[in-house]
């Protein structure tokens, strides 16, 4: 019979930390308030984060997104962040499933338009993802985006996650089915 191989990172490695506040440049990451749901509401406003992320945000889902994310944290399954810049929300950085037993996990992240271009993405997700490598123990950590989403492309080039591939028709959008691009960063060992 095989031998049973350990989890590469045992329950409870995350949530024994409490979720961090990090600052990048001018740009505060910090966990979610339910004071930020008008502010989320606004940003799913943009028909750009409609277009990629696949929704819309009512006061009321945005205020339960915003409550879910600790309760996400401490079951281990996911983390999610603001990004904050003079007290303003400019963009969410996360990831949007962790698992541990693994040690990998998927990232996703917008920003606002008044703040795009500004490489709000890439260094938060740099530093978001290196804290998850150190302090928790994440092996790797992928994104994936639409072929059609040049943007997110750079984001991931500029943040170290290097292309691997194409999945073909993985992802339902507004409009059809969309190939994504994969791309990942692995921890240095």
């Amino acid at each position: 019979m095989p031998e049973l191989i350990s989890p590469v990172i045992p329950a409870g490695a995350l949530r024994r930390h409490d979720q961090p506040t990090l600052s990048v440049d001018e740009l505060v990451v910090r966990p979610w308030e339910p004071s930020d749901a008008p502010a989320v509401v606004a940003a799913y406003r943009d028909p750009d984060i409609q277009r990629w992320h696949l929704r819309s945000m009512t006061e009321d889902e945005a205020l339960r997104w915003v409550r879910d994310w600790p309760g996400r944290w401490a079951a281990e399954t996911a983390a999610g962040w603001a990004v904050t810049r003079d007290d303003r929300l400019v963009g969410r950085v996360g990831f949007r499933t962790l698992n541990l037993a693994e040690g990998v996990g998927e990232a996703a992240y917008w920003v606002v338009p008044a703040a795009r271009g500004l490489g709000v993405a890439p260094r938060v997700l740099t530093v978001l993802t290196a804290w998850m490598f150190d302090h928790v123990g994440f092996h790797r950590m992928a994104l994936a985006h639409s072929t059609r989403n040049a943007a997110s492309c750079r984001v991931a080039g500029k943040a170290g996650y290097v292309y691997e591939g194409t999945q073909r028709q993985q992802a339902l959008h507004t409009d059809g089915w969309h190939d994504m691009h994969l791309h990942a960063r692995v921890a240095l060992s």
